[in-house]
């Protein structure tokens, strides 16, 4: 079965769910931890190896401050509730982003949790966290810069390769599938350049309610998809007929 090996999602509609249901933000926040905890369990049992999540952008610290407050109190309570679980279900739990902005609370479960789970070899739970991909990009370049010997640079030693080494997911495969949910049609700069030949999900269904069901709907579009890459149908073809 072609089944995606990485899977990058942005876990949209939070706040949109609660309303509608006449509740206050916050409930829509924690529900969607819930919806996470669902989707990691189900990643396991189909055999997902890295699952990448937008959990807070660079463009969150936006948002109203005290909801602000709220997404880092619950990242953290998350954090610390979740992390036995996540350890005895063999996770490794790692985060990319510049998270050296959190308080030190956070910053301090965030160091445990990796800590934690770094031995485990089972599904690897990327949580992107202070992260843009602009962002991710402009400091890829400045690491590669700062990497060169003095005095060298030029074509030879900047490539996609190159480049690619100092990005924040370098040694994870880019993902095969791109799921977003509540409804809205772009990246709002995530992944921006692992993203360039990914399958692309998009449904209505907001964050809190995508369950399993929801999550087999999503593999189930992967799975019918012909990952070309620059090539034609007939070449694919004959490569699996060869």
């Amino acid at each position: 079965m072609n089944t995606p090996k990485h899977i990058a999602i942005i876990m949209d509609g939070n706040g949109r769910w609660a309303r509608a249901k006449g509740l206050p933000r916050a409930a829509g926040h924690r529900a969607g931890i819930t919806a996470l905890r669902e989707v990691v369990e189900h990643g396991l049992r189909r055999g997902i190896n890295v699952l990448t999540v937008y959990a807070f952008s660079s463009e969150n610290w936006q948002r109203p401050g005290s909801e602000v407050e709220l997404l880092i109190e619950l990242f953290i309570t998350a954090l610390n509730d979740e992390i036995d679980e996540l350890f005895n279900n063999n996770v490794k739990l790692s985060f990319i982003g510049d998270v050296s902005v959190f308080p030190e609370q956070l910053q301090s479960s965030i160091q445990h949790a990796e800590q934690k789970t770094t031995a485990n070899n089972g599904l690897n739970l990327v949580v992107a966290a202070n992260y843009g991909g602009r962002w991710e990009i402009v400091s890829a370049c400045r690491k590669l810069l700062a990497s060169l010997p003095s005095g060298e640079g030029g074509d030879d030693c900047i490539s996609e390769e190159t480049l690619g080494q100092h990005l924040n997911l370098s040694g994870y495969p880019d993902p095969d599938l791109f799921i977003r949910t509540g409804g809205e049609i772009r990246l709002s700069n995530f992944l921006l350049w692992q993203l360039a030949y990914t399958e692309m999900y998009f449904t209505e269904v907001y964050w809190p309610d995508f369950n399993s069901d929801e999550f087999d709907k999503a593999l189930e579009w992967y799975i019918g998809r012909q990952r070309r890459f620059g090539r034609t149908s007939e070449q694919i073809t004959r490569s699996k007929s060869a």
